[in-house]
């Protein structure tokens, strides 16, 4: 539209010189100027912008096909019938919902549940992300909104659709909170896009229903959220164990698996994983078994995948003799430790180099847990420490590589202390005394400092004989290092914590 607006006024600027009959050189040094200034604003994209993603049919994309998020697919499903079910929800007297946001943690489907609500009520889905309607010209963005709408209404009528689905990936970069009395671009582009939700622009044979998805829901404008915008709040949370498993089989379908592979074992093992990380997790493990030229993905395909996903690929990075007992130590001290306050929950030690970390402890989840009391927190940041504290038993000091063992430690007092579970009570930490939540966050990690010690140090006997097999093996498997702890030490809890 700019393009032609442009051509159009230099072209009109040079007639009219002809007409006045005027010395045609600077009229000729004008259009010049005109168009070179034109061919730098579309060189850097000032009159461009990307259209909606638009596509050519009905996604294919079934509801059957999204893995776990039982509950966010049912609350959509019942969310979206009224664009199915229009003659009953008029007999109700239903008011059409006009928008659902999806709201969750990046890569749980987010989009994939808009594709497949657009399939399921034979939609015409349009897509935009919300940094495409940020510019530093005012307006632009409205225009784009205004764009956006009127392309879903064109392209449901030639496809002979009666409703189109707008779908807004990150609507936080524009839907953001307005503070203050200062007037931004994007002010603009969020009251354009609330016009168009109250339905000032609606056409009655074209039903039109925005979703939007975010992961920073807290950010978004209250205006934005209020009933009669977008109605509907859907949660797209990380997925649990038996929602994993069920990922994991849609994924392996087109993959050839060895008979020892076990997706319940993996679901296990891959608390806290997307949607996204476990489709990858499923890519790397084959493209491991490819590498070995191996007919079918066996089950240490996956295990070397999940140590990638989570940590990085290995580097080539080489240590001194003295660094790699170090990081020995280091790991056995957590392994050991988890071992005391969780038998069983070791997966794998290894003292190869993977990201930023010269070795690591792979740990198996009990169960996925979402609450947790004092106990098992303070169990976490025993093994948080136990590495530093093997350190410094054994070698006499303690190294930076447990650097990032202290930040979890922290993040866990923190939480401990927030919850209301420390022995300050339940606090507000806003209002509390700095001094008094220091003092308290020192005393329990210098407690259970001297917990993991002791710990430790009663092990001492087991923890030279695992260093040793360790140090020659540089990978053991929980199993194996389960079986150089005494029958007592896996089991043995009780005077560690609590006390």
């Amino acid at each position: 539209m700019s393009k032609e607006i442009v051509i159009g006024a230099l072209g009109a600027v040079g007639i009219f010189g002809l007409i006045i009959s005027a010395d045609p050189l600077p009229w000729i040094v004008l259009l010049s100027v005109g168009v070179l200034f034109f061919l730098f604003l579309h060189r850097n994209h000032d009159f461009k912008w990307s259209q909606p993603k638009v596509l050519d049919s009905i996604p294919n994309v079934r509801f059957d096909e999204i893995g776990g998020q039982t509950k966010a697919k049912e609350e959509l499903k019942e969310a979206i019938d009224f664009l199915i079910r229009r003659e009953q929800i008029a007999k109700y007297g239903v008011r059409p919902i006009k928008g659902i946001l999806l709201s969750g943690p990046p890569g749980t489907g987010k989009t994939l549940m808009a594709k497949a609500a657009a399939h399921y009520t034979q939609s015409v889905f349009v897509s935009a992300s919300g940094s495409e309607f940020v510019e530093k010209y005012v307006g632009i963005g409205a225009q784009r909104i205004r764009d956006l709408f009127q392309n879903a209404r064109k392209l449901a009528k030639q496809k002979k659709a009666g409703s189109a689905i707008v779908f807004i990936d990150e609507i936080d970069v524009i839907g953001g909170k307005r503070e203050g009395s200062q007037h931004k671009e994007y002010d603009q582009t969020l009251n354009q896009l609330l016009t168009e939700m109250d339905g000032l622009h609606t056409d009655q044979d074209i039903m039109i229903l925005v979703i939007a998805a975010t992961n920073r829901k807290d950010m978004l404008d209250s205006a934005l959220l209020r009933p009669g915008r977008f109605d509907r709040h859907i949660i797209v949370d990380l997925p649990s164990k038996n929602a994993r498993e069920h990922i994991l089989q849609l994924h392996t379908k087109n993959k050839p698996l060895a008979r020892d592979v076990d997706l319940e074992q993996i679901a296990k093992e891959t608390f806290g994983f997307s949607g996204a990380q476990l489709e990858s997790l499923t890519n790397e493990a084959a493209i491991y078994a490819m590498r070995e030229n191996k007919e079918r993905i066996e089950q240490c395909h996956f295990a070397a995948a999940i140590d990638k996903v989570m940590m990085g690929e290995k580097t080539d990075r080489e240590t001194t003799y003295e660094e790699k007992e170090r990081t020995a130590i280091h790991e056995l001290g957590h392994a050991i430790v988890a071992e005391v306050v969780r038998p069983g929950s070791v997966s794998q030690v290894a003292l190869s180099a993977r990201g930023q970390a010269l070795g690591y402890v792979r740990h198996y989840p009990e169960n996925d847990r979402y609450i947790y009391v004092r106990k098992q927190l303070e169990e976490q940041i025993m093994i948080c420490l136990a590495g530093a504290a093997a350190e410094e038993l054994l070698l006499g000091n303690r190294s930076t590589g447990a650097m990032n063992d202290y930040e979890q430690a922290h993040q866990y007092v923190k939480t401990l202390i927030e919850a209301g579970l420390s022995e300050l009570g339940i606090i507000d930490p806003e209002l509390e005394n700095k001094e008094k939540i220091y003092q308290e966050t020192k005393a329990i990690l210098e407690q259970l400092y001297q917990k993991t010690a002791s710990c430790l140090l009663e092990h001492q006997a087991t923890f030279q004989k695992a260093l040793r097999t360790l140090l020659r093996e540089e990978v053991l498997t929980g199993d194996e290092f389960r079986q150089l702890l005494p029958a007592r030490e896996s089991v043995e809890v009780i005077g560690y914590l609590g006390s």
